[in-house]
């Protein structure tokens, strides 16, 4: 399963990046506003950290198909290979969808709160659907069951579209999902850490350094004991 950080402020993407194998961003509109900055002078600063081998998500947000298009055309011209276009799962979205499968500009198909969205959003060639696992269980449905309903539809329907689940709540909801072999997630930078974010951890670790200096000596480690 992929990893992506889903947030636009640089300082938390690097202190990921800095610890975790982690594989992109994605971004959408409320995120990039949250920034506070022009959105392509954010994006442009997170495609320069990260490169052109990780993965940048980014959404369109016209209201209309043709436009939708050119919005991706834009996005990808100004932000380069490894480039998703987020196109939401609504009827100008899948029209948008099937004009950009035949351009050859990559999409991910987001705000995918049902299995049969995503399934369309497969069948119009979509590299990625997002199911938002926190807000669908916010609606009386169970989020998880619902990414793993469309992993299922894909894999049993030979559709090549992963999974890019979204809107979590907690790390456990990320393993879950890891467990069953979604295509990728993508987290909030304190979800990620939290993935690892354990006392037991933190006091085994403590204990093994604690008995090191007792047997060599306050401040030693295996490079000067």
């Amino acid at each position: 399963m992929k990893l992506l950080i889903d947030d636009a402020h640089i300082e938390l993407i690097k202190h990921i990046y800095e610890f975790y194998p982690v594989d992109g961003v994605t971004t959408n509109p409320t995120i990039l506003a949250n920034s506070g900055r022009k959105p392509y002078d954010v994006l442009h600063e997170i495609r320069a950290f990260i490169g052109t081998e990780a993965q940048l998500h980014v959404q369109a947000v016209a209201g209309e198909a043709a436009l939708m298009v050119k919005e991706a055309q834009r996005i990808v011209k100004e932000l380069g290979a490894n480039t998703y276009v987020k196109i939401p799962a609504v009827p100008e979205g899948f029209k948008a969808m099937k004009e950009l499968a035949e351009l050859g500009i990559p999409f991910t198909a987001t705000a995918v709160y049902t299995p049969m969205q995503a399934y369309l959003a497969g069948k119009c060639g979509a590299a990625y659907a997002a199911p938002y696992v926190n807000r669908i269980d916010n609606m009386g449905y169970d989020g998880i069951h619902t990414a793993k309903k469309i992993h299922d539809i894909f894999r049993k329907n030979e559709i090549k579209t992963e999974v890019l689940a979204a809107s979590f709540k907690n790390s456990q909801q990320v393993l879950e999902l890891c467990e069953y072999g979604v295509g990728a997630s993508t987290a909030a930078p304190d979800i990620i850490d939290g993935l690892v974010k354990n006392q037991a951890i933190t006091s085994a670790v403590a204990a093994f350094v604690e008995d090191f200096q007792r047997l060599t000596g306050e401040g030693k480690d295996m490079t000067n004991c």
